[in-house]
């Protein structure tokens, strides 16, 4: 239940979610991975086809409110994290690190916070740990939780440029080694979704407009 993750120690997060996936797996309900999928960490949740996201909102350093949906157009790594959680902290240098490495017009890491001190709790633990590149991104209520079926913490999931789930992963990873880094510059490669222009449709609506009268004069 949600409430287990949010209020669980860690280590106890991480099993009850272990335990989840390896119950769905048994059931045919999510689909199995090698131990190593092409020599990439994104197991044991990798996603058979893109998959659309339910609407999160959250909230950004200034305190306003955005989604996901305002990064559209690039390669979004969401890691669900708190600070309170040490695998989360584990792994957060190199979410720096690769923010360095790849960050810009087409990918950007996300790291939304779950904890309950919310943007206060963060900047403290990312001046307390030199994590100078990471924006703050915070979901106090935890209602991503629920939104994005999250299991436990750290998970991480791998967002496409049309915004869609291509993969997720439970627990810490390296998220600067070599084969990592080539995963997301393929899905960076890939081109962005075409903006749809307002100007085509009330073109049309003016043609059908002024078709209008004389079809009715051919009558």
């Amino acid at each position: 239940m949600l409430h287990s993750i949010r209020d669980a120690q860690p280590l106890r997060v991480l099993s009850r979610a272990l335990l989840g996936a390896a119950a769905l797996l048994a059931l045919g309900l999510a689909p199995a991975a090698p131990a190593v999928a092409a020599g990439f960490t994104f197991t044991p949740y990798p996603t058979t086809k893109p998959l659309p996201l339910t609407k999160v909102t959250f909230e950004n350093a200034e305190g306003k409110t955005m989604t996901l949906a305002d990064f559209k157009g690039k390669v979004v790594l969401l890691n669900i994290w708190a600070t309170w959680c040490p695998p989360c902290v584990e792994e957060m240098p190199t979410l720096n690190k690769l923010q360095v490495m790849l960050g810009g017009k087409d990918f950007q890491v996300v790291p939304l916070s779950i904890d309950k001190g919310g943007r206060i709790a963060v900047k403290s633990f990312y001046d307390d740990n030199f994590i100078d590149h990471l924006p703050i991104y915070v979901d106090p209520t935890t209602h991503a939780l629920d939104t994005l079926n999250i299991l436990g913490t750290p998970t991480t999931i791998l967002i496409d440029k049309q915004g869609r789930e291509v993969a997720r992963t439970l627990g810490p990873q390296d998220w600067d080694k070599p084969a990592v880094v080539a995963q997301i510059k393929r899905y960076m490669a890939a081109p962005a979704p075409a903006k749809s222009s307002q100007a085509q449709p009330q073109a049309l609506q003016t043609m059908a407009a002024a078709a209008t009268p004389a079809a009715q004069a051919l009558r």
